[in-house]
């Protein structure tokens, strides 16, 4: 079985996440879904709040788990059973980032990073600009699936 993971913060899950994991699913058998948690860092949303808008995005797609993990992505692949790491690419900035990540990655295990272009009708966005305009009181509903819904 091909299994892959698919990490980050997803605060929120962005049409692009979601893009990448529609792409994904196609080239995996599994896709798990990993919430990272990051003491140091502030969430606009919290992790059950992520979680679910995650969960209600993908119940309709058997091939997808969600779950959450703390510490070295690596090390949670090797706890799941995941041979590959699937990462989005939006512009060089992520590519020279998640490259280095790869290489680090590769070298302290047998682990492959698959990267794949975002689409370009994605591609602008981002977590951070969503949450910009969720703060601003704009129209974040263009930039996420359906399932994100701010209070």
């Amino acid at each position: 079985m091909k299994r892959a993971l698919f990490p980050g913060s997803f605060d929120p899950l962005t049409l692009g996440h979601y893009d990448i994991i529609k792409r994904g699913v196609k080239l995996f058998d599994e896709i798990i879904i990993a919430i990272g948690i990051n003491a140091d860092k502030k969430y606009m949303f919290s992790l059950e709040e992520r979680k679910k808008f995650i969960e209600e995005a993908f119940k309709d797609e058997p091939k997808i788990k969600v779950d959450t993990y703390s510490g070295m992505t690596i090390d949670f692949c090797k706890e799941v059973g995941a041979e590959f790491i699937l990462r989005g690419l939006r512009n060089p900035a992520d590519f020279e980032f998640e490259k280095a990540i790869a290489h680090t990655n590769r070298k302290l295990s047998k682990i492959e990073t698959v990267f794949l272009l975002t689409a370009a009708k994605t591609s602008h966005i981002s977590s951070s600009i969503v949450r910009d305009v969720i703060r601003n009181n704009g129209n974040y509903t263009l930039l996420v699936p359906d399932s994100v819904r701010v209070k």
